[in-house]
């Protein structure tokens, strides 16, 4: 992104800029504070933090809060950030939802919109993210001006190159060259786009279940299979962006040898253990009922045999997932988010089971926190981390 402005270091502005940038930031962090606690805590002089909150307010970035007393009875004014400097726009594209949230900088939701995903083409859902943007932008009593950063989470891998995304088969038309121009034709300047794993990734090392982790992965199973890896608070890409495309792990036999010596075919990991591989299984198994692996998972808490066994043998295949992940990455944690992490109380004594049976290598596996909001929670906080750099150096520079 463009448009952010470096101060130089020891100039009366660069030395100004970086003050009040460290005021700005421990108004961010640490909440409403008086001059004093301010100075107390920057290591800045009293003139230097009176000289940095004024210019801050008069950016618009800073703003008195209310007044406390001091320990000698004398009223103090309390400063904050000004939550409505600037706001974000975070985006989770899926094959069956759309869900867009609007968030100012003080971390609240202004807005929220989910909708199905009826797009049948990657035009058709373009306009669609477009429009569900849009009408929440208007919900929030914004205008597009407002959205410092706009941050799509989308199944696949962002190609900056041909300006698409990679290995979102699940997304007809995802993989035309220019379409990431295009969302950003309707959703307006300053898009981030990430892959939807890594956000939820980033989500549940913030505020969910894989909050202090240093080595973690999220896998996420629904229409699809992905993986989010974080390392020390860094989403892990890899060399082209793919870490974590566990769903191309090879995975069961498809056919048999055609001639004797000639290997098997082999599927692939995502066509074992997406939602619709328990419908699938649940059918082999006889129970010619099921239409969604919801319903499979509500069948097996009641009791039936034959559900039953169609989430142990899905509780097998994803410790197959767990094994392959922890035998490369080593990690301290597994979350378990996507649709399937909403039956986490049926999987994970399974998985654990099986785990220990064939490996040595048991991570913990426990549920995601945030469910269907943790693309959404990542993407917010992604584009918050952007948006107050972005807020200062252009609200700064034009004071």
């Amino acid at each position: 992104m463009a448009g952010v402005e470096i101060p130089t270091v020891g100039t009366p502005a660069g030395m100004r800029k970086i003050n009040q940038r460290a005021v700005l930031d421990l108004l961010r962090r640490g909440g409403p504070a008086t001059r004093p606690q301010v100075a107390k805590d920057t290591g800045l002089s009293k003139p230097t933090v009176s000289q940095a909150l004024l210019a801050l307010e008069a950016a618009g970035l800073a703003r008195p809060t209310g007044q406390t007393s001091t320990g000698t009875g004398r009223s103090a004014v309390l400063y904050e950030a000004d939550p409505t400097a600037g706001y974000v726009l975070g985006v989770d594209i899926g094959r069956e939802h759309l869900r867009v949230a609007v968030s100012d900088l003080g971390r609240t939701l202004v807005a929220r919109r989910d909708e199905r995903n009826a797009a049948r083409s990657g035009a058709a859902l373009v306009t669609a993210v477009g429009k569900i943007a849009a009408a929440a932008i208007a919900e929030a009593g914004l205008s597009a001006g407002d959205i410092v950063v706009r941050v799509v989470g989308s199944p696949g891998v962002a190609d900056p190159e041909k300006r698409c995304f990679r290995h979102a088969p699940n997304l007809p038309g995802w993989g035309r060259a220019g379409l990431i121009d295009d969302l950003e034709a309707v959703l307006g300047p300053d898009l981030m786009v990430e892959n939807d794993a890594n956000l939820t990734a980033v989500g549940e090392w913030e505020s969910g279940a894989a909050r202090g982790a240093s080595v973690f992965g999220c896998i996420t199973i629904g229409t699809g299979v992905g993986m989010g890896l974080m390392v020390d608070g860094r989403v892990f890409r890899g060399a082209t962006g793919a870490a974590g495309e566990i769903g191309y792990l090879p995975y069961g036999r498809t056919r048999a040898a055609d001639e004797p010596g000639t290997p098997p075919a082999r599927g692939h990991l995502e066509e074992a253990t997406a939602a619709q591989s328990v419908v699938q299984g649940a059918r082999e198994l006889g129970l010619g009922t099921a239409k969604s692996a919801r319903e499979v998972f509500r069948l097996a808490r009641e009791g039936d045999e034959l559900a039953r066994r169609a989430v142990e043998t899905e509780a097998d295949r994803l410790a197959y997932t767990v094994a392959s992940v922890a035998a490369v990455i080593d990690p301290e944690l597994i979350v378990l988010g996507g649709g399937m992490g909403t039956a986490a109380d049926l999987l994970l004594e399974p998985i654990d089971r099986a785990l220990r049976a064939f490996t040595p290598l048991v991570p913990k596996v426990v549920q995601g926190e945030l469910g269907e909001d943790a693309v959404l929670t990542g993407a917010i906080s992604v584009g918050l981390r952007a948006a107050e750099g972005l807020v200062f150096d252009r609200r700064v520079g034009a004071a």
